[in-house]
């Protein structure tokens, strides 16, 4: 499996264990998100400041940056995404400014520079020693929960966004006429078949 397919398939999931949210409360952050996308003009983000904004912005595209498949996570319209659940659930807001605060303090023990002047060299290397909850030293433990529940988010809001719907290949929002089965070559690659 693919780290975007991975990441699609736990992104409502978590997006609803995290917040509690029902899934027409998912649905609304989405849609709002997708609208603000569309309108075209410039977003003025609500909860984060403009470093932080900033910040949010590049971190996301590092989660899901762009390529041949699809947008990345600021082409579909994530931090919006991210400042409507800040604003409309308080409670993961202390988690995230926290978090983006974290970032760039400990890039400034690594660097003397904040997250968002920091080489991309500099930004992978700290990603790395938190994405993998395993292998992170126990002193960066901060920064792995942070990183948790902002990768968390970044793949709710791409996967809820028109471009992580069309990456996902789903099709459960198109009108069937008639059912013929599932086709054979998904079948073969699942080893099953049909009874006759």
């Amino acid at each position: 499996m693919k780290r975007r397919e991975a990441v699609g398939a736990i992104a409502a999931a978590a997006l609803t264990a995290a917040f509690r949210w029902t899934p027409e409360e998912a649905r609304k952050a989405a849609q709002w998100a997708r609208d603000a996308v569309a309108s075209q003009t410039p977003y003025q983000a609500q909860f984060f400041t403009p470093h932080e904004w900033q910040t949010v912005r590049v971190l996301a595209d590092l989660i899901i940056p762009r390529d041949e498949r699809s947008g990345s996570a600021t082409e579909a319209g994530v931090p919006e995404f991210m400042d409507f659940v800040m604003n409309d659930r308080p409670d993961g807001q202390v988690e995230m400014r926290g978090g983006l605060a974290w970032l760039d303090t400990e890039c400034r023990e690594r660097s003397g520079k904040a997250f968002l002047d920091s080489t991309e060299a500099g930004r992978t290397a700290l990603l790395d020693d938190i994405a993998w909850p395993k292998k992170a030293k126990p002193e960066l433990s901060q920064g792995v929960a942070f990183f948790n529940f902002f990768r968390d988010l970044t793949a709710s809001g791409f996967y809820s966004s028109k471009i992580g719907i069309a990456d996902l290949d789903y099709r459960g929002n198109e009108f069937v006429r008639e059912w013929t089965g599932c086709p054979p070559q998904a079948l073969q690659k699942l080893g099953v078949h049909y009874e006759d």
